[in-house]
């Protein structure tokens, strides 16, 4: 049994919203952090830019939030900054799914445990 694992999806949604919140989402913040524009982490990610940006309005409505400040674009361009909130947001998923993970673990060795008994 040493080659099975357990895995999980994690995500976060609302019984008032249609949105929800997990690591796709999380994935996609990061990385307007890292490039400071929406459509550079869209392409970065391989998603389109329409894809993005209504990914973004799911995870707010859902978190009833705002993740990003957006500047629309003009002579230098505009860009887009994960918020405070946002950043929050994405250090406490990263908790809670570590928590979970950890969880997890704990419950498959169990499981593996009662399987070889």
């Amino acid at each position: 049994m040493s080659d099975l694992h357990p895995h999980c999806k994690l995500w976060i949604s609302s019984d008032t919203s249609d949105g929800s919140f997990g690591t796709a989402k999380v994935r996609l913040l990061e990385a307007i952090c890292q490039t400071g524009s929406l459509q550079e982490a869209a392409r970065t990610l391989g998603i389109s830019y329409r894809k993005a940006w209504a990914d973004l309005q799911k995870a707010e409505a859902c978190l009833q939030c705002q993740l990003v400040e957006k500047t629309r674009g003009g002579q230098g361009g505009g860009r887009t900054v994960v918020t405070d909130q946002g950043r929050r947001v994405i250090r406490a998923y990263s908790v809670m799914k570590g928590i979970v993970l950890q969880g997890l673990n704990q419950a498959f060795d169990g499981f593996v445990q009662e399987v070889k008994s």
